[in-house]
């Protein structure tokens, strides 16, 4: 009898052992997991397990930042930059709303419109996008895409953006 105790005891910590590492292996496999790209500020991609919560956001655009600017003038919206961290504010805004937060952000698709002198203003978006993503507040980046289109549907607005978040 004497013989077979230590034999059980060491086949109970292997069992124990084995059984820890499968929970290990199942809770890793049930967390969202970032694909990075270390040089860049976004994501190459992102995994998102079975039972995971999402929110998505519309098409959201710039809140009107002087109301009596005179129409047709970037006045009233601001420019990239400004409408840029105006929807990301009304991002972080309406993911609060449903329970969910800006570290939870996964995925934006951004529309990029021209200017009156038919330039986009890329390094805007990307400074603003610097703001909410990819810092010491938010370590997060996220996977996303940048479109260039023609114009957005309202001729002041220079930028739109949809934001996915999961947890």
């Amino acid at each position: 009898m004497n013989r077979l105790y230590p034999t059980s005891i060491f086949l109970l910590a292997i069992m124990l052992f084995v059984s820890c590492q499968q929970t290990s292996t199942y809770q890793d496999e049930k967390k969202i997991k970032r694909y990075d790209r270390p040089e860049a500020s976004i994501l190459k991609g992102v995994y998102i397990p079975d039972g995971a919560e999402y929110f998505y956001t519309s098409g959201l655009v710039a809140p009107v930042k002087a109301e009596n600017a005179e129409a047709g003038t970037y006045q009233r919206y601001g420019d990239t930059r400004e409408q840029s961290l105006g929807i990301l504010n009304r991002i972080k805004e309406t993911l609060e709303e449903g329970g969910f937060a800006m570290e939870n952000v996964v995925f934006l698709r951004v529309y990029l419109a021209p200017d009156k002198d038919g330039k986009i203003d890329w390094d805007a978006w990307f400074d603003a996008y610097g703001e909410y993503f990819n810092n010491d507040e938010n370590p997060n980046k996220v996977a996303r895409s940048t479109i260039a289109v023609h114009s957005l549907a309202n001729p002041e607005l220079l930028i739109e953006i949809e934001a996915v978040a999961a947890k």
